[in-house]
């Protein structure tokens, strides 16, 4: 896989000899058992798996690549390039400017942008409709282009069950830009359609099977189909693809279950469930489910917390996160500062969007055990500075420079 010129401040000597040490132990991936840092009072358990993924790391390159050959233009990015606040910090320290939040709100008009201008389009990719904007203005969005090579795949899959007269049910966040742009894309060759979730998609297939009116379709999905879209016949053949940052398992769950309902109501059988159901497994990220999976190892261990570190709108990250916190107390940080002192943490609550702080977070036992994990968006230098704050809370900062120098 090819190696990426990614800055120095977001690597970690240590963290990059244990991933490679690992890598070599297990060339195929077979093994999702966590690294163990013993030392002493704490004891971290490394996810196998976290932080930067090919696609994050091959947007901060271009990135950084366009900064330094386009000295004295103004440079903008259509939104976050990635849900990372160090990382946009930095391009923002550089005189990046970000035209849109990650929701899209306008923060400076697209009226304001001349042709001399540089826009550089962010990983998760954008609209068909705003990439025509910007070319109709002189803009080559195709030079700098960070767009994830798997969130075009996903593109470039549903392109290819469309011309196959198949429909696109999309299973991602509506606001999200990655799932904005993929719907963008699929319903520009085929009628397409968001679910957020299961309870949604239970919803969906009610009226595949009739057991809702066709007219209630209209008003429950709002703002979730594409024009044109007709209940009563573009669903009689689909496939789904997915928002590359949800749940691996929710999507399989729910592409499951849809495929189940059709099979069903079809009356089909393995053989020939492709006439009303697209098989698309094979857009799933490999870095979304090797990092949800290593979080399956995290959790076989006797832990007393787990500490995720990675920015608080990140999807993939918070995806980590709700594994977690089925198991044990979690605590979801956006940066070192959040660790307050030896007995406080401020901590992310990405169900009502709050923070929170919980006092003695420790258990009083020694060693305390911690699940460390981390987004693909999050550098490998945060979750070292996270490790090496929670190992002076401990009294174990003797130790933890010991290891990194172990790295040196």
């Amino acid at each position: 896989m090819k190696k990426f010129e990614v800055p120095n401040i977001y690597r970690s000597q240590l963290i990059s000899g244990i991933k490679a040490k690992r890598k070599e132990q297990d060339k195929l991936k077979k093994d999702f058992s966590p690294t163990l840092l013993d030392l002493g009072p704490v004891q971290f358990y490394l996810a196998r798996h976290f932080g930067f993924c090919y696609g994050v790391e091959n947007a901060i390159e271009i990135a950084f690549k366009t900064i330094e050959e386009n000295k004295g233009k103004r440079i903008f990015l259509l939104s976050e390039m990635i849900h990372n606040p160090q990382v946009n910090a930095t391009l923002i320290e550089r005189g990046v400017q970000f035209l849109q939040d990650t929701y899209g709100k306008q923060l400076i008009p697209f009226d304001e942008i001349r042709s001399d201008d540089v826009v550089i389009i962010p990983a998760f990719g954008t609209t068909l409709d705003i990439e025509e904007m910007l070319n109709a203005k002189g803009i080559a969005t195709e030079k700098y282009n960070t767009t994830c090579p798997f969130v075009e795949k996903v593109w470039n899959r549903s392109e290819q069950i469309a011309g196959k007269g198949y429909s696109i049910v999309v299973h991602g966040k509506p606001k999200h830009e990655e799932t904005r742009a993929t719907f963008s894309h699929a319903s520009s060759h085929t009628p397409t359609v968001i679910v957020n979730d299961m309870k949604e998609t239970i919803e969906l297939g009610k009226y595949i099977t009739g057991e809702k009116p066709a007219e209630q379709f209209y008003e429950e999905f709002k703002g979730l189909y594409s024009n044109g879209f007709d209940i009563t016949k573009d669903l009689e053949r689909f496939g789904v693809v997915n928002q590359t940052t949800q749940l691996a398992s929710d999507t399989q769950a729910i592409a499951e279950y849809l495929k189940a309902l059709v099979m069903k109501h079809y009356n089909l059988n393995a053989q020939n469930i492709s006439e009303r159901f697209a098989d698309t497994r094979d857009t799933l990220c490999y870095a979304t489910n090797d990092n949800q999976t290593a979080i399956t190892g995290l959790l076989e261990t006797d832990a007393d917390i787990a500490v995720i570190v990675g920015g608080y709108n990140s999807s993939n990250t918070t995806h980590l996160v709700e594994l977690c916190e089925e198991k044990l107390p979690t605590y979801f940080i956006n940066s070192t500062d959040k660790i307050l002192s030896s007995t406080e943490i401020m901590h992310f609550n990405f169900h009502d969007k709050k923070e929170y702080i919980t006092k003695d977070f420790f258990p009083a036992k020694r060693p305390v055990k911690i699940l460390i994990s981390s987004g693909a968006s999050c550098p490998d230098s945060l979750v070292e500075a996270v490790m090496d704050k929670l190992a002076v809370t401990c009294n174990a900062a003797d130790a933890f420079q010991q290891l990194k120098e172990s790295y040196k």
